[in-house]
């Protein structure tokens, strides 16, 4: 493979049998871009520039191509509960249940994973007919270990219906329990084509005799796909990102990051103790200065070693007044750059993210992405927007179908993606981070596309950081100069 006079790679031919989607040809490559809402049309130039990144030889006979990781979705939706209309008035205070006022909600459990929570509507159709409303659960997301763990059995999914207020009161589960249903999931099956295994309404007991509640649920799995990468190291101490095929860490891409040094100052030729004045001014810039963190940039370049993508701090992370935490009024800010021309400096913003230190019971991560348009960052589309614990870490997803909060639901319900775009690992303050990655395939046409998502994960691991409170001291690597809070 050899460079051309402006310093790109041809593309190889792909081999027969290729079937994967980081094969493209150059002329189908803007279709598919305008095809995707998160990457708009490119012009020929920056097409050429793009597809050049995707193919490189291992060795010789051998290409190197992005497989993708098998993933599937258990989805349970249609929720929705009947009761059995009560023969006589029922008290309150004896623990009744008033169909039109008693919450109702149901947990979904799957063994060895996490359960879920979600709220039942009431129905109060006749019959066998479908509910007037319904909810969904968020859902199970089984990655490939455990599909090859229980691919060969069939698995139970259970789930039990309460009435009463979600949460704990002192300790104790708030919630009645009227029943419980058990839906078998034969997941070998939905491993090669997508599965309705329930669909309809269901008794809860198993009283025959007697009328009982009904939940309505619809159970089904379908095919998610996704390309999975891993930090070798913590962002900042630039480290190879290696791409997960099964038990196979293939890398495909390094990191550099920066942190801006044209602060520091040195004293001038002609001091004297005559300079008292300017000697305290100097003091108050260094402290002011010792009280933000600015200048960070993570760049990521492909095998070659052209940069790919880029994620840099253009909002600086300072505490808000007389504080030491950086606020949810006034929060730090990242661009995520894609290339655009030959020069850095003429890269195209791709999306914004920001980030604060929220206020609460729990301390907090906060944090809004946003995908910036032809009208400026000012006017991005938010497309993610949540909390994550400081202490504990977390996921950074966006996911159209899994909303935890109100204004998550409202991010979503706004937003032109569509299912499960990316997912990051965020472990919690002062905790080693090698974040891991995932990526949807139908959102990743070529190597530039997932370099994106790379950088945002590291915006997002990095922002951890940043929002550390100013009281406590940061690690070296992420230090400006010798005068900066460091460990």
């Amino acid at each position: 493979m050899e460079p051309t006079k402006n310093g790109d790679f041809e593309d190889e031919e792909a081999p027969e049998n290729a079937t994967s989607t980081m094969y493209l040809k150059k002329n189908h490559l803007g279709q598919i871009n305008h095809e995707n809402p998160l990457f708009p049309p490119l012009t020929a130039r920056h097409s050429q520039r793009r597809c050049s990144f995707k193919r490189k030889p291992i060795k010789k006979g051998k290409f190197y191509t992005m497989d993708p990781c098998p993933f599937l979705r258990l989805i349970i939706e249609s929720l929705a509960l009947k009761l059995p209309q009560p023969t006589k008035p029922v008290a309150v205070a004896s623990g009744g249940v008033y169909p039109t006022t008693t919450p109702c909600f149901c947990k979904l459990r799957l063994k060895n994973l996490q359960s879920q929570t979600a709220l039942l509507p009431l129905s109060n159709g006749s019959g066998d007919s479908p509910p007037e409303s319904s909810t969904s659960a968020a859902g199970f997301h089984l990655d490939a270990l455990t599909l090859r763990r229980v691919s060969g059995k069939p698995v139970t999914l259970c789930v039990e219906v309460f009435t009463g207020r979600m949460g704990r009161s002192c300790g104790v589960n708030s919630g009645k329990l009227v029943g419980s249903v058990q839906v078998t999931v034969h997941l070998g099956v939905s491993q090669t084509r997508p599965a309705v295994f329930q669909d309809g309404w269901m008794k809860l007991g198993n009283d025959h005799e007697r009328p009982s509640a009904k939940l309505h649920l619809t159970v089904r799995t379908e095919l998610d796909p996704r390309f999975v990468f891993q930090f070798g190291g913590e962002p900042e101490c630039s480290p190879v990102v290696f791409q997960i095929q099964g038990n196979i860490s293939q890398p495909v891409f390094s990191c550099k990051f920066s942190a801006d040094r044209s602060r520091s100052r040195s004293l001038p030729p002609n001091f004297s103790n005559k300079n008292r004045g300017w000697m305290r001014t100097l003091a108050r810039e260094k402290e002011r200065q010792g009280r933000e963190r600015k200048g960070w940039m993570v760049m990521i370049y492909d095998l070659s070693g052209s940069p790919v993508a880029a994620a840099s701090m253009i909002t600086p992370f300072v505490p808000s007044p007389g504080t030491d935490r950086v606020s949810r009024s006034n929060p730090g800010a990242w661009l995520i750059l894609r290339p655009h021309g030959f020069s850095v400096s003429s890269w195209k913003p791709w999306g914004r993210l920001e980030a604060w230190r929220e206020r609460g019971p729990v301390d907090g991560l906060g944090y809004k992405f946003e995908l910036v348009t032809d009208n400026g960052p000012s006017n991005g589309v938010p497309i993610a927007e949540a909390t994550m614990s400081v202490k504990k870490g977390g996921l950074f997803c966006i996911d159209r179908r899994v909303s935890k909060s109100d204004s998550a639901a409202s991010t979503s319900s706004r937003s032109p993606i569509k299912g499960f775009v990316m997912g990051s690992t965020v472990e919690g303050e002062g905790k080693v981070s090698k974040p891991m990655v995932q990526v949807g395939i139908q959102h990743v046409t070529c190597m530039a596309d997932a370099a994106l998502f790379i950088a945002l994960s590291a915006a997002i691991d990095l922002s951890m950081d940043a929002c550390r409170l100013f009281s406590r001291k940061l690690r070296k690597e992420l230090c400006h100069d010798e005068q900066d809070s460091c460990s």
